[in-house]
């Protein structure tokens, strides 16, 4: 009877043992299946910071590039780029846990959604102002080839004004001078000696010219003796700074058609030798001639 007693305990305590046993494998077993799950959970949590810092700094070098551009939305760029480097330094210093990985990424998708706003303005505003250089390039252009044509065209003007004033000017021909002598009857005989002139008779002629201006013209005439004097009024005209003492003056209404001239210039005891006589207009000297008395 006893011994049936002890073995009945010996059972209860190996069945005992057997349920602690069962039961510790089961623990050991939950245990062990719990820490796995945690190393894959750390190794995602893990592997997702690295991949959204990836993703920051590609984020990152992306509005480095932009901003290195330099363009009018370069002060905006900036701005969101150091909201993208803030970031970077709150997951650095994170422990990586999955709440915290689910808020940084939320906050990288929105910090992407505004880069990819940000460049398409960007890049809108790069092909204006590629659009604008390139008006403005085509504008320099045209405006320096009509500086060019108009510096031509002032060149050409001037010539032209040169040539046309230069056309318009009278031409003096044929001037000649001789010496007559006086007779009772009124008539005049050629002479070239000085004891018997009385008067020099000076002409020329203003030849046609249809541009110049028409209208009284007046010509001063200097006639200067072998001694050097001048001959006749004597008179004294200024032009400016210049002056010139001239024999006599002669009014001519010019009608773009050629005219004849004569003057003469009444005189006694002419001297023997060289005469000379110098035709101007105002100042200009326009012709000059010579002739001797004996």
């Amino acid at each position: 009877m006893e011994n049936q007693q002890n073995s009945s305990g010996l059972k209860a305590v190996i069945a005992v043992l057997a349920v602690l046993l069962v039961g510790s494998l089961v623990y050991i077993f939950k245990m062990s299946s719990d820490s796995e799950i945690v190393k894959t959970e750390l190794k995602s949590t893990v592997s997702e910071k690295e991949s959204v810092m990836k993703d920051l700094q590609e984020l990152k070098a992306t509005y480095d590039a932009a901003i290195a551009e330099n363009t009018t939305m370069s002060e905006e760029l900036i701005q969101e780029r150091d909201k993208v480097v803030n970031l970077m330094d709150e997951l650095n210093k994170s422990k990586g846990d999955v709440a915290s990985m689910a808020k940084y990424k939320t906050q990288f998708l929105a910090l992407q959604g505004n880069m990819k706003t940000l460049m398409a303005e960007n890049e809108g505003l790069k092909k204006q102002n590629t659009t604008l250089t390139t008006q403005r390039d085509s504008t320099v252009v045209v405006l320096g080839e009509s500086k060019k044509f108009n510096e031509v065209l002032v060149g050409q003007n001037e010539e032209l004004s040169k040539t046309v004033e230069k056309g318009s000017k009278l031409t003096i021909l044929n001037t000649k001078t001789a010496a007559y002598k006086l007779k009772s009857s009124g008539k005049q005989v050629e002479t070239d000696k000085a004891s018997k002139a009385d008067v020099l008779k000076i002409s020329f002629t203003i030849a046609e010219n249809q541009i110049a201006k028409s209208g009284d013209k007046t010509y001063y005439v200097q006639v200067i003796d072998s001694k050097n004097n001048v001959l006749g009024d004597k008179k004294t005209e200024s032009f400016g700074e210049k002056s010139l003492t001239y024999s006599f003056a002669t009014n001519v209404k010019y009608e773009n058609k050629t005219v004849n001239v004569s003057e003469d210039l009444p005189g006694k005891d002419f001297a023997k030798g060289n005469y000379f006589i110098n035709v101007f207009d105002k100042d200009e000297l326009v012709s000059k001639t010579s002739f001797t008395l004996r």
